[in-house]
């Protein structure tokens, strides 16, 4: 099954949410209009919860994960991510907060209590380590993540070129017959 409950909590969807049916979404999940979750993604809402905003493209082979409460963390994290977020082929979200118009790149990885600002572009294969801060208007290339340079009017105006274009997309899809 593509959407699964997890100890009584199933995942509520937005309206025109496209899940590709080779993905799953598991447990205390929330996932805003409009959002596309395509092949072979892992959204696990298991052991905390994981809300997604509007607009928000989670492309294939992601996994989006939280971090369980217990003795090394008493409140564990949720994973929270905003509106018109693009998070690229293969990166990894953990117990991280990302803010909205943000484009996070292929294979990248944000770790446990790391927060992005609004605004950000995280490049293809970088690492944003636990807890760091990255502040809004700029761009981040590293393992790990360094600020590089602020972001040019042509970059800033891509997050909602991107976020819309998925959607076009995703309805395609749907239309098709495929996805939730």
């Amino acid at each position: 099954m593509t959407i699964r409950s997890y100890q009584g909590i199933t995942p509520k969807l937005g309206n025109a949410t496209f899940i590709d049916p080779t993905a799953v979404v598991i447990g205390d999940v929330e996932l805003g209009d409009d959002v596309s979750v395509w092949p072979l993604t892992v959204i696990r809402g298991d052991m905390h919860h994981i809300r997604i905003g509007n607009r928000t493209s989670v492309q294939d082979g992601s996994v989006l994960h939280i971090t369980h409460a217990g003795p090394f963390n008493p409140d564990g994290f949720p994973l929270t991510i905003g509106d018109d977020v693009t998070i690229g082929h293969q990166a990894m979200l953990h117990g991280c907060t990302l803010g909205s118009r943000i484009l996070v790149g292929m294979g990248a990885m944000v770790m446990d209590g790391a927060v992005v600002e609004d605004d950000v572009i995280i490049g293809a294969g970088s690492l944003v380590p636990p807890g760091k801060v990255l502040k809004s208007g700029h761009l981040y290339v590293g393992r790990p993540v360094k600020e590089v340079r602020a972001l040019t009017e042509k970059e800033m105006d891509f997050f909602t070129y991107t976020a819309g274009n998925y959607v076009k997309l995703k309805d395609k899809h749907m239309a098709e017959g495929y996805g939730e």
